[in-house]
């Protein structure tokens, strides 16, 4: 499954790219589905820098709710390099529950655009649902479409949400990290 957003912000990319960058854990306030964000690593050699960031989600979830799902179904880890010299990051996610059944990979590219920034995020879903315990392999195929579906419905949103909430981190503060 193809994930894509796009999210114009007024500020210049230097701006967007770094605050994106370095100020993540200060976009919490603006991310209504994720709880927080760890940094676990951060190596910075010329103009890539490499994070281990690991996510908890689960901001938006009812407390009943919680109690059938586990941490690990809420939290993942983001692999990310990010690359200065053109203003792009790859990425991958690493899911902490189910993780030999799902990939998720992408790209986010910072272009230059009048009066501000575009942000193009571009990435993949997919889902080998052989790989789940409890799905009858004859159902694998079907099982891992519609996994795929809901997943990318829930994640389309959080990359929308990640872009407007840096807009408005950088709104709030006069455009300026």
């Amino acid at each position: 499954m193809e994930l894509r957003a796009d999210a114009h912000l007024h500020h210049p990319r230097p701006i967007v790219f770094a605050a994106y960058r370095d100020k993540l854990t200060d976009l919490l306030p603006f991310l209504p589905n994720v709880r927080g964000i760890d940094i676990k690593a951060r190596a910075d050699d010329g103009p890539r820098t490499t994070f281990h960031n690991v996510w908890n989600g689960g901001g938006d979830i009812p407390a009943a709710a919680r109690a059938f799902v586990s941490e690990a179904m809420l939290s993942w880890s983001d692999y990310a390099t990010w690359n200065a010299d053109d203003f792009t990051c790859s990425w991958r996610i690493e899911t902490h529950a189910m993780s030999e059944a799902i990939q998720c990979r992408g790209i986010n590219t910072f272009k230059e655009e009048a009066g501000g920034t575009l942000l193009e995020i571009r990435g993949t879903l997919e889902i080998d649902a052989k790989k789940i315990r409890g799905i009858p392999g004859l159902l694998a195929g079907k099982a891992g479409k519609m996994i795929e579906e809901f997943m990318g419905a829930r994640i389309q949103p959080n990359l929308v949400a990640v872009s407007k909430g840096l807009g408005q981190y950088l709104d709030d503060r006069g455009g300026k990290l």
